[in-house]
């Protein structure tokens, strides 16, 4: 379900450890008043444990929240540690993610602007 979730227009995640025995408040809590963020938004947040094989998600879904939790039994998530802060993933980024790869992929191609043609 989490592979390929589509409804949320934005997908944020925690980087760094999140104590995942939180809960739908403790973690709309997190996503207030640690990120400045709006958790009643149509936004996915995205929280991973210390061993990176566990995480949780926060949706808001109109009139109420969802939790989704996922445990992989092989392997881990190649999750952020290097920040204490929210971090906003393009749909590429969280589909390198929930296939296992980092989400910064060094040799992707990145987005090209501000071309012309003369």
């Amino acid at each position: 379900m989490l592979n390929d979730f589509t409804g949320a227009e934005k997908v944020y995640i925690a980087c760094g450890y999140t104590d995942l025995r939180r809960g739908i408040d403790g973690l709309a809590a997190m996503v207030q008043q640690e990120f400045s963020l709006d958790p009643f938004t149509n936004t996915l947040f995205l929280f991973c444990d210390r061993r990176r094989d566990r995480i949780k998600a926060l949706y808001w879904e109109g009139n109420g929240f969802v939790l989704l939790y996922k445990r992989l039994e092989r392997g881990s998530f190649q999750w952020p540690r290097n920040e204490s802060e929210a971090r906003m993933l393009t749909p590429q980024q969280y589909r390198w993610l929930m296939e296992g790869l980092s989400v910064d992929q060094p040799k992707a191609h990145k987005p090209v602007s501000g071309l012309e043609i003369f």
